[in-house]
């Protein structure tokens, strides 16, 4: 699954937020991640309303978790970015799915849910604070 380029920046922000106890200021977050301030900014405040973020204003300002870490889910964070985009068949038979013995859809469909309850399940918290899968 390929996330929208504002989703992973968005990602990698709230983790990099999650991991510190201040408020982060947007030239930090930029400058440790990687990603372009203004860019950023706006990325910030869409997470704002949604309510994954908070922001306060003034010299001891910055954005926070809105939510504990580990109640925050990787599908909350995306959500506000991927939306539910028609996605269409791999092999040209319309919208995915449409087609339900499509040989494309037959293979992708377990893989889909899989990931669909990868970023359902798996919290900020997981991400800081890796442990190893039980079943490896």
């Amino acid at each position: 699954m390929l996330l929208p380029q504002t989703a992973e920046y968005a990602l990698r922000a709230v983790l990099h937020i999650a991991s510190h106890e201040s408020p982060a200021r947007v030239t930090q977050i930029a400058a440790a991640i990687g990603v372009p301030q203004n860019y950023l900014a706006k990325t910030l405040n869409q997470l704002v309303r949604v309510g994954v973020l908070t922001s306060t204003r003034g010299p001891t300002g910055g954005f926070q978790l809105a939510l504990p870490a580990d109640e925050l889910t990787l599908e909350r964070i995306v959500s506000a970015f991927s939306g539910m985009r028609v996605r269409r068949c791999l092999l040209g038979l319309g919208t995915c799915g449409e087609v339900p013995d499509c040989a494309a859809h037959l293979r992708w469909s377990p893989l889909g849910t899989q990931v669909r309850e990868f970023f359902a399940t798996t919290k900020v918290t997981d991400l800081l604070h890796p442990t190893p899968p039980e079943h490896l």
